[in-house]
């Protein structure tokens, strides 16, 4: 059985993974017969949201215990996570992925990804393992993988396009309901909701997404690394 990594950020659209993208990639992963393993990396969130009046709160928040809420306690520090040890990744979107896993919210076009996050998901690519990004999440395989021309989306707002494209990233329109496939990097991302209006249009796009990354699995076992990345 192939096993994947679900890298989270919290727990809450405001300030960590976004909740419903979470669990539908749970769902999605569990339909098709993969294992998962939630993992996150074990520091402090950057902000507190209070999710009811959208407004800060001053107190500290870990995102491993926060996610811990998601995975209903199964879950890792990335720290002790090899990516070795996994067949891909996939990253939730939530405001958590620009503003915890990196600093893009804030920083814009001069954001850099979280350390350890930015390792591991090096170590994905270069073993030649699928990664998939969900909503927001792909400004981070934007940063990282720039420089590798790499084909994602973010849906359709093109000031946040134009940000990923300043790193070398290339941007492609999508409805919530779509996915951009990049066969060469094996990357995988959705908008999800960046657009979508509710849990339906979510479950169709992630779905796809997840379907995609299985599929890309079984090739990159399959396929030389040569013929995979160059």
């Amino acid at each position: 059985m192939y096993k994947i990594g679900v890298l989270l950020s919290g727990c809450g659209v405001m300030d960590g993974s976004e909740i419903h993208e979470a669990i539908i990639t749970l769902l999605a992963l569990d339909r098709e017969g993969i294992e998962y393993i939630c993992i996150a990396p074990n520091k402090d969130q950057t902000q507190v949201i209070n999710h009811l009046t959208n407004k800060p709160e001053n107190e500290k928040r870990n995102m491993l215990i926060e996610s811990a809420r998601i995975a209903r306690g199964n879950i890792k520090d990335l720290s002790q996570v090899k990516a070795s040890d996994l067949d891909a990744v996939i990253l939730p979107g939530g405001f958590g992925a620009a503003c915890n896993l990196s600093n893009f919210a804030q920083a814009g076009e001069n954001a850099q990804v979280l350390p350890e996050v930015e390792k591991f998901l090096k170590e994905v690519h270069s073993l030649n393992k699928p990664i998939g990004a969900i909503c927001i999440a792909p400004n981070v395989l934007a940063k990282i993988f720039g420089d590798k021309n790499v084909e994602l989306t973010i849906g359709t707002d093109q000031g946040t396009a134009k940000k990923l494209e300043s790193w070398g990233a290339k941007h492609i329109n999508k409805n919530a309901e779509e996915i951009v496939l990049d066969n060469k990097n094996l990357i995988v991302t959705t908008p999800a909701y960046m657009l979508a209006k509710g849990p339906k249009e979510l479950e169709i796009g992630i779905t796809k997404l997840v379907k995609a990354i299985h599929e890309l699995i079984k090739q990159s076992k399959k396929a030389p690394a040569s013929s995979i990345i160059s």
